[in-house]
């Protein structure tokens, strides 16, 4: 029964989601100068088709060129891309799923091969050293008000929610982190002043968007330079860094993590995962993810350690336990689009998992 509860819809402000199937947003390259062509639209096409109720895009570069690279990465201004968006979310639609648009800036992570100098709380990356240059304080507001506007534009074409990326070392995430918010001006030093300024954008993008329009917020412990990071140390401090995101505006959050069924505070709780707490200490929706039906093994945080994730019934443990609403699925959708039908017609070794590594070496 529980599985079968995973079929049943779910309402979030203006957006009903017909079952608890999300495609986590996975960034492709694949939208020549910023276009997303019919490529892009049957690659979407296919997923909902597939089964999955929500539609997370890839990362969407907000319009300005600091704010992402390379130009293959899709954009949201140009009649053009606008164009290949409205057939990418009829598209999607057409086969009675949702799509939600991923806004996405990359912060000091972005690559400067083209000349443009990237930008950050303080122009430090990652690991620790200067790249690019500290945003001024008069500047916050316009960046706001990109991520504002590009949620507009969103709303406008179609999309039936739009999540705003805070996750990863990206931008956002970079206010976030004590290791590259050095900042003395109001934004930075406590945790609390480390998230006014996401807190700053969710308020811009909630004023533009209006009340009902549903946004959803990507934020992470890990960071695509160190799996091992982490912004929230305890119970108490993810509450600190998510009640002012909630507060501002926020109807879901979407905690990335590298396994789903993995304890989000081991000190705390040896089995409550990163989801189940965010769910705890917001009483917000939330989108849970990280290796969602895999079988194959991975590096793990640690040199040499080998993990071999969990089955798909773990999952089903989880949701009935109430830990997430949501569960957001990345590579086993890559190998087969039909991973979520396939779930629901019990075609998948009595949901022991799947094999997303062999098929995508089948893949041409």
């Amino acid at each position: 029964m529980a599985l079968d509860d995973l079929f049943q819809p779910l309402a979030v402000r203006s957006l009903t989601v017909p079952n608890r199937f999300a495609m986590a947003p996975m960034t492709r390259q694949a939208s020549p100068d910023g276009i997303p062509g019919s490529d892009v639209a049957e690659y979407y096409r296919r997923r909902a088709a597939g089964g999955v109720g929500l539609i997370i895009t890839e990362g969407i570069r907000l319009p300005d060129p600091a704010a992402g690279f390379p130009a293959s990465v899709p954009t949201l201004a140009g009649d053009d891309v606008l164009a290949g968006w409205t057939r990418v979310v009829d598209g999607v639609h057409a086969e009675g799923a949702t799509i939600a648009a991923q806004l996405w800036h990359q912060g000091v992570e972005r690559r400067d091969d083209d000349g443009v100098e990237p930008v950050g709380p303080s122009g430090i990356d990652g690991h620790g050293k200067p790249r690019g240059r500290a945003l001024r304080t008069d500047e916050l507001a316009t960046v706001a008000q990109l991520f504002a506007t590009s949620a507009v534009t969103a709303r406008d074409l179609g999309f039936d929610a739009v999540e705003i990326h805070g996750a990863h070392g990206y931008l956002l995430d970079e206010f976030f982190w004590e290791r590259t918010n050095r900042r003395t001006d109001g934004y930075g030093g406590s945790l609390a002043a480390r998230t006014r300024f996401p807190a700053e954008v969710v308020a811009a993008v909630r004023a533009a968007v209006g009340p009902d329009y549903p946004i959803i917020f990507r934020f992470s412990q890990w960071k695509g330079t160190d799996y091992t990071a982490s912004i929230a140390e305890d119970p108490t401090q993810l509450q600190e860094l998510l009640t002012p995101l909630v507060d501002a505006g926020v109807n879901m959050l979407h905690p990335s993590t590298r396994r789903h069924y993995a304890p989000g505070f081991p000190d705390q709780d040896s089995a409550l995962s990163l989801a189940g707490w965010t769910k705890k200490v917001t009483g917000v929706p939330v989108i849970a993810v990280g290796s969602v039906g895999l079988e194959t093994q991975f590096r793990s945080e640690k040199r040499g350690e080998v993990i071999a994730p969990a089955p798909v019934d773990r999952l089903v443990e989880q949701f009935d336990a109430g830990e997430f609403d949501v569960v957001a699925i990345g590579r086993a959708l890559l190998a087969d689009p039909t991973w979520v039908n396939r779930l629901r017609r019990d075609e998948l070794a009595g949901f022991t998992g799947y094999d997303a590594a062999a098929a995508l070496s089948k893949l041409a």
